[in-house]
C-alpha cells in the first residue's frame, strides 16, 4: 500500500484515513505492507512500514517537516515553504511533482524486494510509485481516490500537470475506489473513466467512547455564548469564505454567538482580513492548525460543527464531531452527506439558510439534543472494519480476474 502520510505526521485526513483502513485491514487477518516517501515516526506496530528514502539515508526522524510535505499543499505553497526552512534546503525537491516523481522512482525496488499479491495507491501522489511497482511485479493495481485536483480547485485553475497523474493513474488502474458516489461522478464526468471500473469505499471511524475533556474559551460559554465551529484547511475547496458570510448573518440576530476558525492554509489570513471587513472580527477566533486531544477539545466545546464544503469527496471531520456528541451542518456537496441521516445539510452557497440553520440549533435545544444523541448512536454504526470488508472484496475479485 503506497500512501504520502500517516499519524502522527499527517496534515489532514488523507494521514487518518490511511491509517484508519491499513489497521482495518490487519484486524481482518490481511498483512499490509505501508509504504510512505521518507523516514518518519509512525502509529501502527500492527503494519509493516517501509520507507522510500532508506537507501538514500536522506532523513533522520527528526528532520521531517509534515508542513512543507503537506498532500494539500499547491506547487506555490510548498515552494514557499521550502524556502522558509533554512536548515534542510538541499533533502527536498524543488517542487512538490518532484517529490512524487522521486517517489515513484523508488517503487519498483520496493514492489521487487517486497513480497505482495496487491498494490493499492491512494492519491496522486502515489499513483506514479504504483504504477511503477505494477509494471516491476504485474500484480493488480487498485487506485484509491480521496480527493480530485477538481476538488481542490473547485474546477478552477486546475494545475494540468497534477490532473494529468491522476488521469493516468485511473487509466493504469486495475480497479478504483472512490471514496463516495460524489467523488465516482466526478471521475466519469471530468476524467471519462469507465464507471465500470469505479466502486465506492466509504470511510469509517474508530468508535470510542470519548473523555469529556476541560472546554476550551469557557468563560464564554459560562456566560450563555454559544460557539460554532469550523475545523479544516482554509482553502477555497473547504468553503470558509461562505463560513464567515452565514457568521455575519446570525450575528445580526444574535449576538451572543462566537465563530471559531481552526486550521490553516493558504486563505488564512484572507479570511482575518475578511472578518474584520464584515465588523465581526472580534467574534471569530483563529487558533491555527490543531491536532490531538485539542481536537476534541473544540469539538466538545461547540454547540455546533459545520463543514461548509464547496466539493468535499468525504469528510472526516463530521465523524469526529458527532463522536464527540456535536450536532454537525454539512454541504450537500459532500460525499459524507449520503452516509449520514442525523445531520443538517445545506447547499455550501446557501448562506441564508446556513445561517438559518446555525440559528436554529443554537435557539432550540430539543434540535440540538436530537442532533448530539441520534448523531452520536449513527456514527457508532461507521465502522473501518466495513471499509476493509469492501477492499478485500475488491482485492478478492482482481485476484479472480488475474
Amino acid at each position: 500500500m503506497f500512501g504520502w502520510e500517516f499519524p502522527p505526521h499527517n496534515s489532514g485526513g488523507l494521514g487518518v484515513a490511511c491509517a484508519g483502513m491499513a489497521r482495518a485491514l490487519v484486524r481482518a487477518g490481511e498483512r499490509v505492507h505501508f509504504v510512505l516517501p521518507r523516514t518518519q515516526e509512525v502509529s501502527g506496530a500492527e503494519i509493516d512500514f517501509c520507507f522510500a528514502d532508506v537507501e538514500q539515508d536522506l532523513f533522520d526522524i527528526t528532520a521531517v517537516d509534515s508542513k512543507i510535505y503537506s498532500p494539500y499543499a499547491s506547487s506555490r505553497e510548498y515552494q514557499k515553504r521550502l524556502k522558509q526552512d533554512g536548515d534542510m534546503p538541499s533533502i527536498y525537491g524543488n517542487t512538490l511533482l518532484a517529490e512524487v516523481l522521486r517517489y515513484g522512482q523508488k517503487a519498483a525496488a520496493i514492489a521487487r524486494e517486497t513480497d505482495h499479491d496487491i498494490i493499492h495507491a491512494h492519491d496522486w501522489l502515489s499513483f506514479p510509485a504504483a504504477i511503477a511497482a505494477r509494471a516491476e511485479s504485474g500484480a493488480p493495481f487498485v487506485a484509491h481516490i480521496h480527493a480530485t485536483e477538481i476538488d481542490r480547485t473547485g474546477g478552477q485553475g486546475v494545475n494540468s500537470q497534477v490532473y494529468e497523474i491522476e488521469k493516468r493513474g485511473f487509466e493504469a488502474a486495475d480497479r478504483i475506489l472512490a471514496v463516495s458516489e460524489f467523488t465516482r461522478q466526478i471521475l466519469i464526468k471530468h476524467y471519462g473513466i469507465d464507471p465500470e471500473k469505479i466502486g465506492v469505499a466509504y470511510n469509517g471511524i474508530d468508535s470510542e467512547e470519548k473523555e469529556r475533556l476541560p472546554g476550551v474559551l469557557k468563560q464564554l460559554s459560562d456566560r450563555g455564548g454559544k460557539l460554532v465551529l469550523f475545523l479544516g484547511r482554509i482553502t477555497l475547496q473547504k468553503g470558509p469564505d461562505y463560513f464567515l458570510e452565514a457568521a455575519k448573518r446570525v450575528l445580526e440576530i444574535r449576538d451572543d454567538t462566537y465563530f471559531i476558525m481552526a486550521g490553516s492554509g493558504g486563505m488564512q489570513t484572507e479570511m482575518i482580513e475578511r472578518a474584520a471587513e464584515l465588523g465581526i472580527g472580534d467574534r471569530v477566533f483563529f487558533p491555527g492548525f490543531v491536532r490531538g486531544q485539542k481536537i476534541d477539545q473544540l469539538y466538545q466545546s461547540a454547540d455546533l460543527f459545520v463543514m461548509p464544503s464547496v466539493s468535499e469527496p468525504f469528510g472526516i471531520t463530521p465523524l469526529e464531531a458527532m463522536m464527540n456528541q456535536t450536532p454537525v451542518l454539512i454541504s450537500k456537496q459532500s460525499g459524507v452527506s449520503e452516509l449520514l441521516d442525523h445531520a443538517l445539510t445545506v447547499d455550501f452557497w446557501d448562506t441564508d439558510k446556513m445561517a438559518d440553520r446555525i440559528n436554529a440549533v443554537l435557539e432550540h435545544p430539543a434540535l440540538y439534543g436530537a442532533l448530539s444523541t441520534h448523531g452520536y448512536q449513527e456514527v457508532n454504526q461507521i465502522s473501518w472494519d466495513d471499509t476493509a470488508e469492501t477492499l478485500i472484496a475488491a482485492y478478492g475479485d482482481l485476484a479472480v480476474a488475474r
